[in-house]
């Protein structure tokens, strides 16, 4: 029987989803939106924002209303780059990290609880499988 490809995809995306929605409350509870944790969580791997905006696939337009938002919260400054000074590095306060670890150990606890339900060798599988779709075509 083969597998559709649409079917998989939005089986992976409610499971996203579900999972988000579950750590919601906590994260309200942290001060962040959604999408403004993806930021916290992103912006030491991609700290300018044009890079966060192609690591994170949002318009620069929305990195630009996060990161305002973040600064504000007190969660993230901007600092002048030492090698360009005409750019802006994107830099978590100790408030941020803390809050992006909280976060992040949230999400942790409700995905591995979606995560016991299958066998350990399961569970190898299936990130053997997710790091090989995310590999580049060629």
């Amino acid at each position: 029987m083969a597998v559709d490809g649409a079917q998989l995809w939005t089986l992976n995306q409610r499971l996203l989803s579900v999972v988000m929605d579950a750590c919601s409350a906590e994260l309200a509870g942290l001060g962040l939106e959604t999408k403004e944790f993806f930021v916290l969580a992103e912006v030491a791997a991609s700290p300018y924002p044009a890079e966060l905006a192609a690591a994170l696939m949002i318009p620069k337009a929305s990195v630009t209303v996060y990161v305002r938002n973040l600064v504000a919260k007190g969660f993230m400054r901007r600092e002048i780059d030492d090698e360009d000074l005409r750019r802006h590095r994107l830099v978590l306060t100790a408030e941020g990290e803390a809050a992006r670890d909280r976060a992040l150990a949230s999400l942790a606890s409700e995905f591995d609880r979606r995560l016991a339900r299958i066998t350990p060798g399961d569970r190898t599988e299936l990130q053997r499988m997710l790091l090989e779709m995310l590999k580049s075509p060629e």
